[in-house]
């Protein structure tokens, strides 16, 4: 409870601070909820059965730096839960508790500035780290991938601290894992894509 009360009382404080320079480029921080949608994975070495991923609830936040030249960078972090708990193509893998985490790193290319709604674009790389139990007559699996997303948005903001902002998202794999002699659950090729909506506060 006083950690909601921590939060709140720092998120009315970043929304009444008056107007200066760094508000208008400088850190932001941007906790979103959306859902992965889109997505497509491919199980053991077997290239025909690959199935697709139904939609997913995703949470986490971004945390970045934009300056006045209108280049900077942000760190993005999502986590999906019960990713995989259910597919819906034909081959219609019925699998145990699962999630998705990823970590990018991205160049962030966008308009500074003060109140009004903005787009920006942005893309890099980072982890995708992927979780199957898969129940008692397989191994678990736990994957982490080399991965690459590239994405982009519109962000609004009601005064020169706190706004909203809206992002789509394309993440996909850039490793096969490569499986051992013994018949194991695996991932190989692997994308989804994420569309997200969050508070962005910026100082």
């Amino acid at each position: 409870m006083r950690v909601c009360k921590l939060i709140t009382a720092s998120a009315l404080a970043l929304a009444l601070l008056p107007a200066t320079a760094s508000a208008q480029q400088g850190w932001f921080v941007t906790p979103f909820v959306g859902g992965n949608f889109g997505g497509n994975a491919q199980f053991s070495e077997f290239d025909d059965l690959d199935d697709e991923v139904e939609r997913r609830l995703d949470f986490g936040a971004t945390l970045g730096w934009l300056g006045e030249n209108h280049v900077g960078f942000e760190v993005d972090f999502g986590f999906s839960p019960n990713f995989f708990q259910d597919t819906a193509g034909d081959v219609n893998f019925e699998l145990g508790d699962s999630n998705v985490t990823t970590l990018m790193g991205n160049l962030l290319i966008g308009a500074s500035g003060g109140q009004g709604v903005r787009p920006y674009a942005s893309g890099g790389f980072g982890l995708i780290r992927s979780h199957i139990d898969a129940g008692s007559f397989f191994d678990s699996l736990d994957t982490n991938d080399f991965g690459t997303n590239i994405g982009g948005g519109l962000q609004g903001y009601f005064n020169d601290n706190v706004g909203i902002r809206g992002d789509i998202r394309y993440f996909r794999s850039l490793e096969d894992n490569e499986p051992d002699d013994e018949f194991d659950l695996a991932l190989s090729n692997f994308d989804f894509w994420r569309g997200t909506v969050g508070v962005t506060f910026r100082w």
